[in-house]
């Protein structure tokens, strides 16, 4: 058997494949999140690890004798987090996250300094990425910084305490942004900019590869033979593409997690920053993806129902009872909760509900809220062809690929058809098992096989003119009316 792990940003989840790529058990882990100032989000990374051990302790005591079968374990991580350790390995401080918005000045120190990153990195500079998260810990907390011998993302970190090494892959290094995408490898001369070398780093395998085996301690401790091979991963993206069989060139797939992502696999590397589009490396060799990426997605619900006191369930429920009228009524929301990237590149975007009324009772906000997340996907599909990237179909994974009601909603605004399969929400942890497979030598075509589908949604035409007219006063608000915006 396989056992995937994927590191999110709000659990830890663990799933099971047996040997003919069936699932055999899946179980998941909360974790929090520290914000001990404005746009400061944080995690410790010993509570990964904690979370990862009760995760395994739980699939055990599942599958029982079954349990000794493991042959591989695959890693899925959330990207750009920044672990520093110092010379015995030791974290130096909590982990500066992907939806950390505190370092917009030193994102334009690293572009004056560095003026080959696009070229190199693919990308802009942006907060979120891990290497002005360098440069913020270099002037703010220069004590620390001195003591710094290694940056690990938060999946690696887990594979150091899980093997005793410090590796990381193509793709989740590629959000960085001290790899050369098209080549692969570190960029001495971006991680120069940065006041680091090599040595910082990792060392690189393909997502597929093997990196490690269990060292002896854990495998003793979680009931594993010592030989498990654990697979060089990816970061969540792009290991949730390789669950829902996203890895020929044009597959693509949305994923409404905590961050709103639509993602296409591409043959060559295709760099668009000036449309704040991603383009980093695949999880699979001789590939790559492009992304459009929204910070805050299914989150925005979740904030909104807590805000409220209602579930996410009964909240969809009220909302398909609303007519046509109420809907195309309802206020216009902006989902940038956490400020935005694509295609903006704008941390101190904010949030807002535009055009309130007296009718705007819970559930009518509660639309506005899913709509206002599709549209930002909207956006990202937007920029993507402007970039020359071309879509007819995606797939549909994440928390939200629950609700039939929002996969036919981006169906109607994208203009495209919207497939969502069986276990869909699983995507990393499923993506990352696969991992496991093919770092043991399991063939590529018969792993990385298509979910099978679950419902097809077509664009309903009638819905077409209405969400079009406020789509564009979605953009609108953003381009036109700063007043909303934080400074």
């Amino acid at each position: 058997m396989y056992l995937g792990l994927d590191l999110g940003t709000s659990e830890v989840k663990g799933l099971v494949l047996d040997e003919t790529g069936n699932t055999v058990a899946v179980h998941s882990a909360p974790l929090t999140i520290q914000r001990p100032q404005p746009h400061w989000s944080e995690q410790a990374p010993q509570e990964w690890w904690e979370a990862t051990n009760y995760l395994v302790t739980i699939l055990r005591e599942e599958l029982g004798e079954h349990w000794s079968a493991i042959k591989a374990i695959g890693l899925s991580g959330q990207m750009h987090g920044a672990v520093l350790l110092d010379e015995k390995d030791n974290v130096l401080r909590p982990a500066i996250l992907w939806n950390d918005t505190r370092c917009p000045k030193e994102c334009e120190e690293l572009e004056a300094a560095a003026p080959e990153l696009h070229a190199i990195a693919g990308n802009l500079a942006m907060p979120g990425f891990t290497a002005p998260k360098l440069l913020w810990v270099q002037k703010h907390e220069p004590e620390i910084f001195r003591k710094l011998k290694t940056v690990l993302l938060p999946k690696d970190y887990l594979r150091l305490r899980m093997t005793g090494r410090k590796i990381s892959d193509m793709s989740d290094s590629a959000g960085t942004l001290w790899l050369d995408v098209s080549k692969r490898d570190w960029s001495d001369y971006i991680l120069d900019k940065c006041g680091l070398d090599r040595s910082y780093m990792p060392e690189l395998v393909e997502g597929s590869d093997a990196s490690a085996t269990l060292a002896p301690e854990v495998a003793k401790a979680w009931g594993l033979q010592p030989s498990v091979v654990v697979a060089g991963g990816g970061g969540d993206n792009a290991v949730s593409a390789i669950g829902v069989g996203a890895i020929k060139p044009g597959d693509a797939f949305i994923s409404l997690g905590t961050s709103g992502v639509l993602f296409v696999v591409n043959d060559t590397y295709r760099p668009a920053p000036e449309s704040a589009v991603h383009a980093f490396c695949h999880a699979l060799p001789d590939r790559w993806h492009q992304m459009s990426v929204m910070l805050s997605a299914a989150s925005c619900l979740q904030w909104y129902c807590r805000i409220v006191g209602v579930t996410e369930v009964e909240l969809l429920e009220e909302i398909e009872q609303l007519d046509m009228e109420q809907k195309s009524r309802a206020p216009i929301f902006l989902p940038y909760l956490s400020g935005e990237r694509t295609p903006h590149n704008d941390p101190n975007a904010t949030g807002i509900f535009h055009g309130m009324t007296h009718s705007a009772n819970r559930a009518v906000l509660g639309y506005s809220v899913l709509e206002g997340v599709s549209f930002g996907i909207a956006d990202g599909l937007r920029v993507l062809k402007e970039s020359g990237t071309e879509l007819s179909q995606c797939s549909l994974v994440g928390g939200g690929a629950r609700s039939p009601y929002w996969a036919q909603l981006l169906a109607d605004i994208l203009d495209i058809s919207v497939v969502t399969h069986k276990g869909g929400e699983t995507g990393g942890a499923l993506g990352a098992a696969r991992l496991g497979c093919l770092a043991v030598g399991k063939p590529e075509e018969e792993v990385c096989k298509k979910p099978e589908i679950y419902k097809v949604y077509e664009t309903n035409a009638e819905n077409k003119n209405y969400l079009m007219e406020r789509y564009n006063t979605f953009q609108s608000l953003y381009k036109n009316d700063l007043s909303f915006r934080s400074k």
